[in-house]
């Protein structure tokens, strides 16, 4: 498979990036939702506009409404989101719980997905119990009650808990918290009586919650996938959750790369352009290699997970670990060409830094996706 968009995907290409650029500008967006405190941290009517021009509903087969579509195209999406920094609860609604919601019933799917098509609901997905993302442990516990379940434990880091109409649990009804079985996925509404959030604001302005689950009463339609085989759909999640979360990266690679360039092209120093230095260049050279590499390694998980491919989870994590380096490194070049004001909250540089911090950490960092790498590749 070439790696690069055939027509069609080009196209969604341009709109998502004109798109993106006009309606999701970090100063009509992230600087307007931060610099006001907004308890929700992204606009409900941009991701309104979202469903009008049916992002929303790209992983959603055509059968519920949505477009059917593949993770190269959530991808295209997420890609422009990065590059423009733009808060959404694309990634955790429109990937992570669509996802999720796949391999509901037919009920969970007609009670839910047509708000997330529509760009009227958002949602959340809770799985992490601690500071680091390991979803091999769970504890959280759902235990039988009459014909239902009675879920009770504590989830970390959930972003939009707080602001989501409905939240994928991932929880314990059998076995100890370290095994393989004995997962099952819930769909929690919002109004769940016995569930709390205790907001937070991330380093990169969203929102995420401590979400405590206090013998949350849930009956059994809730239950998405097979009560104690629910890690099958965990992995299905997870796997289009960090491969969503590579893609948004490389555009906060891209963005974070694209204006470095243009101030190397503005800026003067001793009488020349900054980026007539042939050491910049080399830098900027090297950096734009390493960019399109990862951007690479990122179309491949998407084109094999599309495909259902065996080699989908191992290339998820090749593009996951690669792009938090890659990232990483357009971002302190970035800050460090820009010198001291690259430090300052008046130049954007700054939170393309904070932004790929964020999705570094989310739903593993490159040091986990390295062990998982040498794991599956039987090192």
């Amino acid at each position: 498979m070439p790696l690069y968009h055939h027509e069609d995907q080009a196209m969604l290409a341009e709109t998502a990036s004109q798109f993106m650029a006009d309606e999701g500008a970090i100063a009509k967006q992230l600087r307007h939702w931060r610099d006001r405190d907004c308890k929700d941290g992204f606009g409900h009517a941009l991701w309104k506009q979202f469903g009008e021009l049916g992002f929303t509903g790209i992983l959603v087969s055509e059968e519920d409404g949505g477009l059917g579509m593949g993770h190269v195209e959530a991808g295209i999406v997420l890609e422009e989101i990065g590059r423009n920094l733009t808060p959404s609860p694309f990634l955790t609604s429109s990937v992570l719980a669509a996802t999720a919601l796949g391999h509901a019933s037919a009920d969970l799917r007609g009670r839910y997905l047509p708000g997330l098509v529509s760009g009227d609901s958002v949602f959340a997905v809770a799985v992490d119990e601690g500071p680091k993302h390991r979803p091999e442990s769970i504890a959280c516990k759902a235990e039988r009650s009459g014909n239902g379940f009675k879920l009770s434990g504590k989830k970390d880091f959930v972003v939009h808990g707080a602001s989501a109409d409905m939240i994928v649990v991932a929880a314990r009804t059998s076995g100890s918290d370290g095994d393989a079985d004995g997962v099952t996925l819930f769909a929690v509404p919002k109004d769940a009586a016995g569930m709390s959030h205790d907001a937070v604001r991330l380093v990169d302005s969203s929102i995420a919650t401590h979400t405590t689950f206090d013998n949350v009463e849930l009956d059994g339609d809730a239950v998405i996938g097979e009560i104690d085989g629910g890690r099958e759909v965990l992995n299905a999640l997870l796997m289009a959750g960090r491969v969503g979360a590579a893609a948004e990266s490389v555009g906060v690679a891209r963005g974070a790369m694209g204006m470095t360039v243009e101030y190397l092209r503005q800026r003067k120093q001793f009488g020349r352009l900054i980026g007539e230095f042939q050491a910049l260049q080399h830098r900027a050279a090297h950096l734009y290699s390493e960019v399109e590499i990862a951007r690479a390694a990122v179309i491949k998980a998407q084109q094999l997970l599309d495909a259902g491919s065996e080699k989908a989870e191992l290339m998820v994590s090749v593009a996951k670990a690669k792009v938090a380096k890659t990232a990483g490194l357009s971002v302190r070049e970035g800050v460090q060409m820009h010198g001291g004001i690259g430090m300052t909250d008046e130049y954007d540089i700054g939170l393309y830094m904070k932004r790929d911090r964020a999705l570094q950490e989310f739903l593993g960092d490159a040091y986990y996706h390295a062990n998982r790498v040498a794991e599956l590749s039987g090192y």
